[in-house]
C-alpha cells in the first residue's frame, strides 16, 4: 500500500509499505538541482551534497561511515539537474537509525572550514576526472551544447572558477533558502509502517521551515547545433541528439518504446547494425534525459576517427527510418516486453521502489500505479511511434557533440540532416 502525509511545514511524506521485504529504503529528496543555481555558483548543490557527510554535532564523518557500516546498510546521495537524494538502505528494523543518520546529515551538519577547503580539491578534481574521461566528457558537453544558454546546460558539478568561489556563508545560506518543506519529499518503502514513520519524521524534521519553491525558468529553445573537441584520442566519442518529450508528457510511453527500439539493449536496432553487422564500435546504445519541460534523445557511440563519419551517417539513416517507415509489429512486442520485464524486475528492490515514489511525485504530483505503467506501455501502436519521430526527428533540433581526433571543418553544420 501507498501512502502520503503533509507535514505541517509542507514536507510530503510518502511511503509503500511493503511486509514480505527485509529491508528498507528512505529517501530525502530536495526539489533543486543544477538548474536552480545562479552561474556564478554553479556547483553549489552538489558541493553541498559533499559537504553534509564530513561531520555533524553528533558525529564526525568517520562516526558517520562506521555507524550505517555496523548495520550492513548504504548510505549515499547524488545530485542531477532537477533534484538532491540522500538516502538510507537497512534492514526494516534499522529504519530508525536511518531516519536519525539522515536528519543528523541535513540538519546539523558543521561545515567546518577545513573541511570546505579539502572537499573542494575533492570536487575539483572531480571536474578534472572528467575532463580526462572522454567517454563521460562527451556526454557533459553535448548537455552544454544541447541546452545552450539555459540553465539545463549548467554543469551539475560546476566549473573550477565557481567551485572556487563558494564560501561557507554561501553553503549556509543556500541551504537555509533551498532546504525548505516546501522542496522537501522524504519516501520510503519496504518493511514500514506509515504512520510510526510519519511520526519519526516530524520528530526528526519538524524545525525545517515551510519556505518557498524557485520560480520556474523560461523554456529551452531547441535549435541545431554542432560542437567539436579536438583531442589526440584513439577513438572518437559522439553524442547525436534531438529534442525528446518532458517526463509527464502524455505521449512519454510512446518515447520509451522509440529509445528501447533504436538502442535500448543488445537487440535494438542501432546495436546490430553498428556493431554486430559491421563491427564499427564496442558501444552503442541510446538513452532518454528527459526533464519536468523538457527532454532529449541521445546517441552515444565511440569509433575510430576514420570510421567515425560512416557511424554519423548510421545514426542519421537510424533516425530517419522511423520517420519513413513504421516499426513492425514483432519488433514493437518485443520492446513491449522489455520494458514492462526491466519494470517489474526493478520492484524487487526497495531503493528502486523508493525512488519510482518520489519520481512519481516530482514529476506528475501523484502515485502512478504499476498497472497504469503496463496499460501505457501496451496502448502505444506503431503509428504512434512514426508520428512521435516525425515529431522530434527534425534536422532542426539534431545537435551532434564529438571528442576525439576529428576536425570541425569535416563536419559542416549544414551536413547535420536526416534527408
Amino acid at each position: 500500500m501507498i501512502y502520503k502525509t503533509v507535514l505541517e511545514n509542507g514536507i510530503r511524506v510518502i511511503t509503500e509499505e511493503i511486509p514480505t521485504a527485509h529491508s528498507a529504503t528512505l529517501g530525502f529528496w530536495v526539489e533543486n538541482g543544477s538548474r536552480h543555481e545562479d552561474l556564478s555558483q554553479s556547483g553549489i548543490s552538489h558541493f553541498i551534497e559533499h559537504m553534509l557527510f564530513k561531520g555533524t554535532e553528533r558525529r564526525s564523518a568517520q562516526e558517520i561511515a562506521k555507524e550505517i557500516d555496523s548495520v550492513g546498510g548504504v548510505l549515499n546521495a547524488f545530485t542531477s539537474r532537477e533534484f538532491s537524494c540522500y538516502y538510507a538502505k537497512v534492514l526494516a528494523r534499522r529504519l530508525p537509525l536511518a531516519v536519525d543518520l539522515l536528519s543528523d546529515i541535513v540538519l546539523h551538519s558543521i561545515l567546518d572550514p577545513d573541511e570546505i577547503e579539502k572537499e573542494r580539491r575533492v570536487i575539483l578534481q572531480e571536474i578534472h576526472m572528467v575532463d580526462d574521461t572522454p567517454d563521460d566528457q562527451v556526454h557533459e558537453l553535448f548537455c552544454q551544447t544541447f541546452w545552450e544558454n539555459h540553465p539545463l546546460g549548467h554543469s551539475i558539478l560546476g566549473t573550477g572558477n565557481t567551485v572556487g568561489k563558494i564560501s561557507r556563508d554561501h553553503l549556509l545560506s543556500y541551504l537555509e533558502d533551498r532546504y525548505c518543506g516546501k522542496n522537501i519529499l522524504i519516501c520510503a518503502a519496504g518493511d514500514l509502517k506509515h504512520e510510526q514513520l510519519v511520526e519519526h519524521i516530524n520528530q526528526a524534521f519538524r524545525r525545517i521551515k515551510t519556505g518557498e519553491r524557485p520560480p520556474l525558468c523560461s523554456l529551452p529553445d531547441y535549435r541545431r547545433r554542432l560542437n567539436i573537441l579536438e583531442k589526440d584520442l584513439e577513438q572518437v566519442h559522439i553524442c547525436l541528439g534531438t529534442r525528446a518529450l518532458p517526463q509527464n508528457h502524455p505521449n512519454r510511453f510512446v518515447s520509451y518504446l522509440l529509445n528501447t527500439i533504436l538502442g535500448g539493449g543488445m537487440s535494438s536496432r542501432l546495436f546490430q547494425n553498428v556493431r554486430e553487422d559491421q563491427g564499427l564500435a564496442y558501444s552503442i546504445y541510446s538513452y532518454l534525459n528527459c526533464h519536468s519541460d523538457a527532454g532529449a534523445l541521445v546517441v552515444s557511440s565511440g569509433t575510430s576517427p576514420n570510421e567515425a563519419p560512416k557511424v554519423v551517417n548510421i545514426l542519421l539513416k537510424e533516425l530517419a527510418r522511423f520517420r519513413a517507415e513504421a516499426v513492425s509489429e514483432e519488433e514493437l512486442h518485443s520492446a513491449k516486453e522489455q520494458l514492462k520485464g526491466n519494470l517489474l524486475l526493478s520492484l524487487e528492490s526497495t531503493d528502486n521502489r523508493m525512488t519510482r515514489l518520489a519520481k512519481n511525485e516530482i514529476y506528475l504530483g501523484r502515485n502512478l500505479s504499476i498497472k497504469e505503467v503496463i496499460r501505457g506501455i501496451d496502448q502505444v501502436s506503431a503509428d504512434d511511434i512514426q508520428k512521435l519521430a516525425g515529431f522530434i526527428f527534425k534536422d532542426d533540433y539534431l545537435n551532434l557533440q564529438m571528442v576525439g581526433k576529428v576536425r570541425e571543418s569535416d563536419y559542416p553544420l549544414s551536413g547535420l540532416t536526416l534527408a
